[in-house]
């Protein structure tokens, strides 16, 4: 045995006992640590050549000793407990073992990726720090940093009781939409058909969160949230802060934002959707002389067939006058779109949706719809569940050639032409319709949105608003009192558009 060995232990036996426990704080497992310490400098001294050296040479062995403990200690607690033990261990002490087990798989399950790497790659690939820092291309500074965190982290998290968000096991409503042109993307068009994205979104709205804190929220091991995280960052979805922490860079339309807006501007709107209808109802005999089909067409189907057509034009007036916020970002290479979130939309009132359809419907090269299926109306007054295009396109037809009573307005191009002429003095009225609702939502967004997405809320709110007011217009032009329900069968909100010219007259529907 090397004196100079025995000697130095004997002198420093309360330092090295000293130097465990602040190594590992509990005082049992010190103990084991000054032993191992103790032990290892007994073995190792005599390969010491230069006793000058001999007082560091001791101090380097403690550390690397004390590495080794750690990384015993670390795979031991992820040993499974052998059953065999049951009989002759106490029960409370093997349920607390267990705990302890599961606990530490849990922190390090919320570990970040750098901690958790560089945690795996020392304790469990037993690497040195240099060759961890060799292998995840960082510096051997950063490693130590890594490492001295995480034992901090895990010394802090395993005596803890986690409590998971609700979201880990009740995902709140969220729909993704996105009004895109370009070349499809089956990796973008796909990403919201799981529901995690959706919910990192969600819990990220308001308040920056660190993957650990979105692991937590959501009950999903960090390892699997980064890949989500990096496709949602792909797509700049969500921003990455200085901090480190990521915050959802998308306009969410929540529950309560719609709820208020509805509540606001259905009572200022009805008044002037009135004014509308009623200067429409004064028009409709210059209406039935521009057009034969419709001089056979009762108010209500004419009234109902135009309020579709004059939201949409107002919106284009609108556009005209705005076009700063009218043109859609980048959504990813080869693409432009706009970009929105709802949760949820379910809290509508139904009179206030429209749930299926609100636009262009091209049948073949010259037959085309335009329609909106307000929800106010019933469904036998809904135009996408009535029949096939081929079916429609027989009908209108058959309409046209005399052979069929007429259901709705079929106009030719230079007709239509005629009749836009006509009301264009309605559809600035609905202009000014559209100009209250953008002004009111954009108050409103800038009260309910975060401020990190403030730039966006005067370009998204006028992008969409267009199909999420759309049912309001139905619900508010029948609470108006001026348009009632039809009393008919068939679609209701919709008129189809010839290449050629009806020839056919036709008596007045009764």
């Amino acid at each position: 045995m090397n004196l100079n060995a025995a000697n130095f232990v004997e002198e420093n036996l309360k330092t090295i006992f000293a130097y465990s426990l602040s190594r590992v704080s509990n005082k049992d497992d010190a103990e084991d640590l000054c032993n191992d310490i103790v032990l290892a400098i007994l073995n190792s001294a005599d390969k010491l050549k230069d006793e000058k050296a001999f007082y560091g040479y001791v101090w380097g062995i403690a550390a690397n000793t004390y590495r080794k403990f750690m990384r015993k200690r670390m795979r031991s607690q992820f040993e499974e407990i052998d059953e065999s033990i049951a009989d002759t261990t106490d029960f409370t002490e093997e349920i607390s073992l267990k705990d302890d087990i599961m606990n530490l798989r849990r922190e390090i399950a919320l570990l970040s990726k750098e901690y958790r790497e560089c945690t795996i790659a020392y304790y469990f690939d037993e690497l040195s720090c240099k060759e961890v820092a060799d292998k995840l291309g960082i510096s051997l500074e950063m490693v130590k940093y890594y490492l001295f965190k995480t034992r901090k982290i895990l010394k802090e998290g395993i005596s803890m009781e986690r409590e998971f968000g609700e979201k880990s096991f009740n995902p709140a409503p969220f729909e993704f939409r996105t009004i895109y042109t370009g070349m499809h993307n089956h990796e973008y068009s796909n990403l919201f058909k799981r529901k995690l994205p959706g919910q990192i979104l969600l819990s990220a709205y308001y308040t920056p969160m660190s993957t650990r804190e979105l692991a937590i929220e959501l009950g999903v091991s960090s390892v699997y949230l980064e890949d989500e995280l990096s496709l949602l960052e792909k797509y700049d979805l969500i921003t990455k802060l200085p901090t480190g922490k990521y915050q959802t860079n998308l306009i969410i339309f929540t529950e309560d934002f719609t709820n208020e807006f509805l509540k606001t501007v259905s009572k200022s709107i009805t008044p002037m959707l009135s004014d509308i209808i009623v200067a429409l109802r004064k028009k409709l005999p210059d209406i039935r002389r521009i057009n034969s089909i419709c001089a056979a067409l009762s108010d209500s189907r004419i009234l109902w067939g135009l309020l579709w057509p004059v939201f949409r034009l107002a919106n284009g007036k609108f556009g005209r006058k705005y076009p700063q916020y009218m043109k859609p970002a980048e959504i990813y290479s080869g693409a432009t779109g706009t970009n929105y979130g709802t949760s949820p939309d379910d809290s509508i009132p139904d009179k206030f949706k429209c749930g299926s359809f609100a636009g262009f419907h091209g049948l073949d090269r010259t037959h085309r719809t335009t329609f909106a299926d307000f929800d106010v109306l019933p469904k036998k007054n809904h135009y996408i569940c009535h029949m096939s295009d081929d079916a429609f396109i027989e009908k209108i037809d058959k309409i046209v050639a005399g052979e069929l009573p007429p259901e709705f307005m079929i106009f030719t191009i230079a007709e239509e032409e005629a009749l836009l002429k006509l009301i264009d003095r309605e559809i600035t009225m609905m202009a000014e319709i559209y100009d209250k609702l953008f002004a009111c939502a954009c108050k409103l967004m800038h009260m309910h949105a975060p401020k990190s997405v403030e730039t966006q809320i005067e370009p998204i709110i006028a992008q969409t608003l267009l199909f999420r007011a759309v049912g309001l217009i139905g619900g508010c032009a029948v609470d108006s009192g001026e348009l009632s329900l039809p009393a008919f069968d068939g679609p209701a909100a919709m008129y189809a558009k010839l290449d050629e010219k009806p020839v056919i007259q036709y008596n007045q529907e009764i």
